[in-house]
């Protein structure tokens, strides 16, 4: 009589020898099949590694040709793939690429669903081109968005941010990170990798400055858009140059600690560009490179942009760090490539397939998208007496000044356009050959005399040089900006030159083109139209000239407080918010407040409703507000939901952006706008708790269209249960 048990073991072990066999014949190694749990998968690849390949997997790619592991490095991409432009000329082949308005524009739509198109598409030319037989370069990390705050208009970067307001930066940053991972439910288009984590808002000390500030601004206001891409899928963040509150970010116990343990960052964690080297060159924080590498590795650290194999090898021999310190931490860089599909059979990878066909920078989706998100990102400033838009069938003659008119300047972190429109070109293409267009850069007096004094309208392009026409490290425009350079001063220059022209002829519209806020007062009090756009898109001319003469109504609205003066500044180091900075605590009276931006029509707001007088822990409440277009023109408009806590047991802002919506209403037309109120968005850090917590208070809502125009208010009640 046969013995069950020893029969069923048998075919146990027959079954299991077949499927071994099976997947030996279909893959060589266990961690080629996709179907297999991702960490066994990276346990396999890290058994399978040498000690120098681990080392290696500490740079930016960590391909194994031995196993046939193919990865991917990285690139950069704040707004567009930049695989050319400044900062990557002679550094790798160029390629032309879509190129959108500088990460500040972005912003300026306040338009999340439309950012989330532009880092899309962004994300599938980075495929195409990776993937390509014809390209065949580039990488599927991109570093992007960049996270950081804009707390202060001096900061040389504010041009790669989207502004002051932590929150309204978080749902920007969402945006961009479920843009460039894509809607795929297994795997990512690229992987989205955040910059600088964190406090990294002043350039002229970076390498060495420490950025200081209790843990409620940490946990409230300076992590939170890094917190909030995580949420939305990012797991790859870059650490920051500087200090944070006296401990280099690369090896800051945050990273592990909050990051990984609490935000669930799982994939890359890299340093900055020679970062490695500033830990005992500039921070004087290890005696050399192999205890800095050591402590680097232990923190978190699995990508360096440093040559890293001599100081991490040197580390190891002198015991200052172990192998399976290595092992730990590049287990990130393998669930980072699997995540984006390289390490299984293409035919299951959607994305796999993006590698065929025309450039996609070449189709007309493409550009007509740089034309849509351009003409939203126009902020209108000033129209006194509706100077604006300008009737061109009631024009002669149209003067043009300014010394970047007739070309589209692009930042450090930009790719290279298939073509480029210059607001001269655009003027001219809008205007046709019915009216006379002259232009002048503006350095010659004579001609800038001749031109205003000659013609019916003049037309001022003025602004910043984004990265100051000048080698690294120099800004010779005590105004202008970049990375490595703050801005010395917040004073347009070329205001000089608005007022000869002025003088002469005083229909005079300015067109600022700028990547932060400028103290422009006396502009403002005497030009009666400025509009403002930030660099880099390559439609810049067509988007500006819709503005300028009414084949689009701008809508735009500022991301950043511009203030009327220097005097308005805290110190440029002093990471303490709460001293008057942005406009949750300024107290004086800017220029042009958060959330501001003009139209060339009118709107209503009416029947403010609140669906409860009280928000429980958990829940949320519903704010309506009918909005109506009274004006003549088809126009954007952008509801703003702000709040304040009137008897909270703690310091808190004046105003907090906690709602936003753009709509578009046609003339006479109404539409009812819901915007949603969390409970969570209410809590503060307690830092006795070590948590957030929701207080029992007394919370105003404020609807308006700006910070500094609230059309509504209501108080409710927050309660804990």
């Amino acid at each position: 009589m046969i013995n069950m048990k020893i029969f069923i073991h048998g075919c146990f072990i027959f079954t299991i020898c077949l499927f071994s066999n099976n997947l030996n014949a279909q893959y060589k190694y266990p961690f080629q099949d996709p179907k297999l749990d991702v960490e066994k998968r990276i346990d396999n690849i890290i058994s399978l590694l040498t000690l120098d390949e681990k080392i290696l997997c500490l740079g930016t790619n960590p391909s194994i040709p031995r196993l046939g592991i193919k990865g991917t490095g990285h690139i950069e991409g704040l707004h567009g793939v930049a695989l050319g432009g400044p900062g990557n000329w002679g550094r790798r082949k160029l390629v032309t690429t879509t190129t959108f308005p500088q990460s500040y524009g972005l912003a300026e739509t306040w338009d999340t669903a439309l950012i989330r198109r532009v880092a899309a598409t962004e994300a599938y030319e980075a495929r195409y081109i990776f993937q390509s037989a014809k390209y065949n370069t580039g990488a599927l990390v991109v570093r992007a968005p960049n996270a950081d705050i804009g707390r202060d208009p001096r900061w040389g970067r504010t041009e790669e941010c989207y502004g002051e307001d932590a929150w309204f930066n978080g749902c920007m940053v969402q945006a961009y990170v479920k843009g460039l991972q894509g809607d795929d439910k297994k795997y990512w288009m690229t992987a989205s990798l955040m910059k600088h984590f964190l406090a990294n808002s002043n350039e002229n000390e970076r390498v060495r400055s420490t950025s200081d500030f209790d843990e409620r601004l940490f946990r409230e206001y300076y992590s939170l858009p890094f917190r909030m891409g995580i949420e939305a899928g990012s797991r790859a963040f870059m650490a920051a140059y500087n200090k944070y509150n006296g401990i280099p970010m690369m090896v800051h116990p945050v990273l592990k600690d909050i990051a990984v343990k609490e935000w669930g960052q799982n994939g890359i964690i890299c340093t900055d560009g020679g970062a490695l080297g500033l830990l005992w060159k500039e921070h004087k924080y290890y005696p050399d490179s192999a205890w800095a590498a050591a402590a680097a590795v232990k923190a978190g650290i699995n990508q360096f942009l440093d040559r890293q194999v001599n100081p991490v090898t040197t580390a190891l021999k002198q015991g200052l760090l172990k192998e399976t310190d290595i092992d730990e931490v590049i287990r990130g860089d393998f669930r980072v490539m699997i995540k984006l599909g390289l390490l299984d059979p293409p035919e299951m990878v959607p994305y796999a397939s993006i590698k065929d066909g025309e450039e996609p920078w070449m189709g007309t989706p493409n550009k007509e998208l740089v034309k849509e998100v351009t003409r939203k990102s126009i902020v209108l400033l000033k129209n006194e007496n509706n100077f604006l838009p300008l009737d061109k069938t009631k024009i002669k003659s149209i003067a043009v000044i300014g010394p970047y008119a007739n070309q589209v300047l692009l930042d450090w972190y930009s790719g290279t356009p298939p073509y480029t429109i210059s607001a001269l070109e655009g003027i001219k293409n809008k205007l046709g050959n019915n009216v006379t267009v002259q232009w002048t850069t503006g350095k010659d007096a004579d001609s800038v005399k001749t031109l205003a004094g000659s013609s019916d309208y003049m037309i001022m392009v003025l602004g910043n040089h984004p990265w100051c026409n000048a080698g690294w490290g120099q800004c010779p425009v005590p105004s202008d900006g970049r990375e490595a350079v703050d801005r010395q001063t917040i004073y347009l220059e070329q205001e000089e030159l608005i007022k000869q022209v002025y003088r002469i002829n005083p229909k005079t519209a300015v067109v600022l083109v700028a990547s932060f806020p400028y103290a422009i007062t006396w502009t403002e009090h005497n030009i009666p139209a400025i509009v403002q756009l930030t660099h880099n898109s390559q439609e810049l001319g067509t988007a500006l000239a819709d503005v300028l003469f009414g084949d689009y109504n701008p809508g735009g609205r500022l991301v950043q407080t511009w203030p009327r003066s220097m005097e308005q500044l805290p110190p440029m180091m002093d990471y303490n918010i709460r001293d008057g900075r942005t406009y949750m605590y300024f107290k004086g009276e800017p220029l042009y407040p958060f959330g501001y931006g003009l139209s060339y029509t009118s709107f209503s707001y009416s029947n403010f409703t609140v669906n409860s007088k009280a928000v429980k822990p958990g829940g949320e409440i519903s704010i309506g507000v009918d909005i109506q277009n009274t004006g003549k023109r088809t126009g954007d408009e952008v509801v703003q939901l702000y709040i304040q806590h009137l008897h909270s047991i703690v310091e808190r802002p004046l105003k907090e952006l906690k709602a936003f919506k753009r709509i578009t209403l046609q003339p006479g037309e109404k539409k009812t706008v819901l915007l949603k109120l969390k409970a969570n968005d209410l809590k503060y850090w307690d830092e006795n708790l070590h948590k957030f917590v929701l207080e029992t208070d007394e919370v105003k809502l404020m609807a308006g269209s700006s910070s500094g125009d609230i059309k509504f208010q209501e108080v409710i009640d927050v309660a804990r249960q």
